[in-house]
C-alpha cells in the first residue's frame, strides 16, 4: 500500500460535508406558502489545512392538504456561500435580518445585514467593554429580543487592576480556565447591544462564584434566562462533562438574580417555548460519571415550578427508550408549544424522538415507540428504501422538523418534514433537500451482545451491550479480511450507527471495522454507565473481547489471524489494556492520547474527578491523593501489564492536551523501549486532546493505516 493511495482515499472520505446548523423563514406570496431553509455546513480542504465553512438555501411550496401541511415542491438549492470569518450569526425572528460575529483582523466586528445589505455595524474591540466574545457549544450564545432590537451573547470578562486601568497581555498572575478545548474560557460575561443607540452593556448581578452561559431571552426582552456554573473552588474541565455544579437563573435588566433551580444538580440547554409560558432544560447529577442519563425538566413560568417530562432512565425501557444523553437543539418546540422534539443516543444509533408534554408520551423513529418518524415515508429520494443508521436533529422551526441522516456507508444527508398536528399523529413524510455526492456500498450491521455469566456485573446484572460491523465490499485483502478494532473514548459515549470518516476511510482499503459500544456507553440506560464504575480495565475490556469474538464467530469473512485494535482517550486506554491482556490475540494497536498510567495522570488532567470515580472513589474538592487511591487507579491502567505487549504500538500524542497529559503515551513509550518492544510515536506539538487540526487528522489517518498494512 502506497502513502499517495491512503492520502486520496482519505482525501475523500473526509471531505464530504456535514450540516451544523439550520434555519427556517417564511413568507406567502398570495396563494403560495413560500419556505426558505438555511443550513450551515462544515467540510475539510486538505489543500489549506483548514475546515471550510458555508451556507446554503433551498426554497420550498407548501400546502394544507386534509388540515395537515404538506411541501409540494423542493427547488434546487443556490449556490453555496462561504462564512468567511464569521465567529457565530443568528437570524432574527422576522426572518428580515442577520447578526453576525466576524473576528476580521484581530477586531470584533457585529454586524447586521438585511435585505438590502450590510445596515449596521459596530466594532466590538474599539467599544473596550469585553474580551473575545464566545463561540463555542459550552457558552456561546447569539440571542435576539423579540423586537429586535437588542441582541445578547456571551464574552470574556475584560480584566482591569485595582486602579480600573486595564492589563497588559503580559500579566502573570494565573488565571483558572475551564479545561481542555475551553483553554481562553475563564470569566465568561453576558453581554447586550442596544442597536438604536449602537452601545453594549454588561449584565450586572451574576453571582461572583458562577460562570455565566447558555443565555436566552425571557419574554417582553426584560430579562434574561442562562446557566451559571460553579467555578469555586475551583473550575473543573466542561467539555464532554455533563457532571458540573451549576443551576438555571433570571436576571432582570435592573441586576436582580433569581436561582431557579436547586444548587446541587447540573444543569444546561435551557429552551423557551413558542408562547413563552415554558422553559425546558436538562438536569443529572453532580460527579460521578462524567456523562449521564439526563432528565428532562420542564419550569412553569407561571407558578415558577419545575417538574419531570421526562425521568432518568435506569434500564431500556419495554418500548425500546434508552433516555436522554444529547444536548437540546436551539429550537426544538412544536409550534403549539406542546411537544418537544430532540436526538439521542439509542443502544448503536442515534435516534429522533418527541415528547408529549402532557401525556408524556414518547415518541420514536427506529424503536417501537408509535413510529412517528417513518424512514421508509422518504419522497423523491435514491435512498428511500435505506433506513439510515442514524438521526439528527438540527431544528425545528413552525413544525418543520430539518434533520441530518447518516450511515456507515451513507454520508450526510438532510431531510425535511412537516410535523403532523399533535391530533393527528401520522408519520412523517420526509423530503430529502441534499444527498450526499458520493455513497458508498459496503455493508454493515449491528451485533447485540450480553456478557456471558462469568462476565456479569454482579450490582448491576442483565446489562447489554453492542458494536457495528463494517466491511469492505470488493475482494478481501487476502483470502480473508483483517479486523480492526475500533473503540470510543469517553468512557460514556457512543459508536452510533453514523458516517465516520476513519471508518470509511479504513473499510475503503480493505479492512473490515468493528465499532464496539461496551457496558459504559451512552444509550444503554444509567445503570450500563454505572456499571463501569470501579471496574474500568476489566469490564470495559472484556466486553470489547467478547464483541470481536462474537463478529469473528457470525462472519466468516473475517481473519482472526489478523486484528488490530485501535482508539483515542479511554478507546486508547482500552486498546493498551487489550494488546496487554490478550499479547497473542492481537497483531498492532493503535493508540491516540491513551490513559496509560492513571495514578500519574491524576494531578494533571482537567477532569481530575473521573481518576477518582473511574476507580470506586467518591470525588470532593477538598480531595487529597492516598496510597490506597493510588494503587487503585495503578492497578487497573495499562502500564501494570505493559510487560506483556508483544503488538507493535503507535502512539499519538498531543502537545497540548489539557485531558490526558501526553506523557502517560511518552511513559509507555519508554516501558515499550526499554523492553525492545516495537513502537512508534507521533507528537504534534500544536494539538490537543482531540487531535482534530486538519494536518493532524490526515498524518494520524495515513500512519494508521501504513501501520496495519506493516503489520497485519
Amino acid at each position: 500500500m502506497e502513502a499517495k493511495q491512503v492520502t486520496r482515499v482519505y482525501g475523500e472520505v473526509s471531505s464530504l460535508p456535514t450540516p451544523f446548523f439550520a434555519e427556517v423563514r417564511e413568507r406567502k406570496e398570495g396563494d403560495i406558502h413560500l419556505i426558505s431553509v438555511t443550513a450551515g455546513w462544515s467540510q475539510t480542504d486538505l489543500v489549506r489545512a483548514s475546515k471550510l465553512t458555508y451556507s446554503q438555501e433551498w426554497t420550498l411550496i407548501s400546502s394544507l392538504q386534509n388540515h395537515r401541511q404538506n411541501i409540494t415542491t423542493v427547488f434546487p438549492p443556490g449556490p453555496c456561500l462561504p462564512l468567511s470569518g464569521e465567529l457565530i450569526s443568528k437570524l432574527s425572528p422576522s426572518g428580515n435580518l442577520r447578526a453576525v460575529v466576524r473576528d476580521k483582523g484581530g477586531d470584533l466586528l457585529l454586524e447586521i445585514w438585511d435585505r438590502h445589505g450590510l445596515s449596521k455595524c459596530l466594532n466590538l474591540s474599539a467599544l473596550n467593554k469585553h474580551g473575545s466574545v464566545y463561540d463555542d457549544v459550552q457558552f456561546g450564545v447569539l440571542s435576539w429580543s423579540s423586537c429586535e432590537s437588542k441582541l445578547l451573547y456571551i464574552a470574556e470578562k475584560m480584566k482591569n487592576t485595582s486602579d480600573g486601568s486595564t492589563l497588559g497581555k503580559d500579566n502573570n498572575v494565573y488565571a483558572e480556565d475551564w479545561g481542555e478545548a475551553l483553554t481562553n474560557k475563564s470569566t465568561p460575561v453576558i453581554c447586550v447591544v442596544n442597536l438604536h443607540c449602537g452601545s453594549v452593556d454588561v449584565l450586572q448581578g451574576v453571582p461572583a462564584d458562577i460562570s455565566p452561559g447558555q443565555a436566552c431571552w425571557a419574554p417582553l426582552g426584560q430579562s434574561v434566562f442562562f446557566i451559571g456554573w460553579y467555578h469555586e473552588p475551583f473550575r473543573l474541565g466542561l467539555k464532554f462533562c455533563s457532571n458540573r455544579r451549576s443551576a438555571l437563573f433570571q436576571l432582570d435588566m435592573t441586576g436582580q438574580c433569581e436561582r431557579l433551580t436547586g444548587d446541587d444538580q447540573s444543569v444546561s440547554c435551557p429552551r423557551l417555548s413558542p408562547d413563552g409560558t415554558t422553559l425546558v432544560y436538562l438536569q443529572g447529577k453532580v460527579f460521578g460519571p462524567h456523562h449521564q442519563c439526563l432528565s428532562l425538566q420542564q419550569f412553569n413560568l407561571n407558578n415558577r415550578e419545575s417538574s419531570t417530562l421526562i425521568d432518568v432512565v435506569n434500564r431500556p425501557l419495554s418500548n425500546g427508550f434508552t433516555g436522554v444523553y444529547e444536548a437540546l437543539p436551539s429550537c426544538c418546540w412544536s409550534a403549539d408549544g406542546h411537544r418537544v422534539l430532540f436526538t439521542s443516543a439509542c443502544q448503536n444509533r442515534k435516534d429522533l424522538f418527541m415528547v408529549d408534554r402532557w401525556s408524556k408520551k414518547v415518541f420514536s423513529e427506529f424503536s417501537n415507540i408509535n413510529c412517528l418518524f417513518s424512514p421508509v415515508s422518504i419522497v423523491g429520494s435514491s435512498n428511500a428504501t435505506k433506513i439510515y443508521g442514524s438521526w439528527k436533529l438540527l431544528t425545528i422551526q413552525k413544525d418543520l422538523i430539518v434533520v441530518c441522516c447518516s450511515s456507515p456507508n451513507t454520508p450526510p444527508t438532510m431531510l425535511v418534514g412537516f410535523l403532523p398536528p399533535a391530533c393527528d399523529l401520522k408519520v412523517v413524510t420526509w423530503h430529502p433537500l441534499q444527498e450526499p455526492r458520493l455513497t458508498f456500498t459496503f455493508p454493515w450491521t449491528v451485533l447485540d451482545l450480553a456478557p456471558p455469566p462469568e462476565e456479569e456485573n454482579p450490582d448491576f446484572p442483565g446489562l447489554t451491550f453492542g458494536a457495528v460491523l463494517v466491511n469492505p465490499s470488493g475482494p478481501p485483502l487476502g483470502s480473508l479480511t483483517p479486523l480492526v478494532v475500533f473503540i470510543h473514548g469517553g468512557p460514556h459515549s457512543q459508536f452510533a450507527a453514523e458516517w465516520n470518516s476513519t471508518t470509511a476511510g479504513l473499510v475503503s482499503l480493505g479492512f473490515a471495522v468493528l465499532m464496539v459500544n461496551y457496558r459504559g456507553s451512552t444509550g444503554f440506560g444509567q445503570d450500563s454507565i454505572l456499571s463501569l464504575i470501579g471496574r474500568i480495565g476489566s469490564q470495559d475490556v472484556k466486553d470489547v473481547q467478547r464483541a470481536v469474538l462474537a463478529a469473528l464467530e457470525t462472519d466468516s469473512t473475517l481473519d482472526a489471524k489478523r486484528v488490530a485494535v485501535i482508539g483515542g482517550s479511554h478507546g486508547g486506554f482500552l486498546s493498551c489494556h487489550l494488546v496487554a491482556q490478550y499479547p497473542e490475540f492481537y497483531r498492532a494497536c493503535v493508540a491516540r492520547n491513551p490513559v496509560v498510567n492513571a495514578a500519574t495522570l491524576l494531578g494533571t488532567s482537567d477532569i481530575v474527578d473521573w481518576r477518582y470515580t473511574s476507580v470506586g472513589l467518591t470525588y470532593s474538592y477538598d480531595q487529597r491523593p492516598t496510597a490506597e487511591a493510588l494503587a487503585a487507579m495503578l492497578e487497573r491502567s495499562p502500564i501494570a501489564h505493559a510487560e506483556k505487549i508483544k503488538a507493535p504500538v503507535l502512539l499519538m500524542l498531543g502537545g497540548k492536551d489539557r485531558r490526558v497529559s501526553p506523557y502517560q503515551g511518552l511513559e509507555l513509550y519508554k516501558v515499550l523501549k526499554s523492553q525492545a518492544s516495537p513502537v512508534r510515536l507521533l507528537w504534534f506539538a500544536e494539538d490537543g486532546h482531540s487531535l482534530s487540526r486538519v494536518d493532524t487528522q490526515a498524518q494520524c489517518f495515513l500512519n494508521t493505516v501504513m501501520w496495519l498494512f506493516l503489520h497485519l
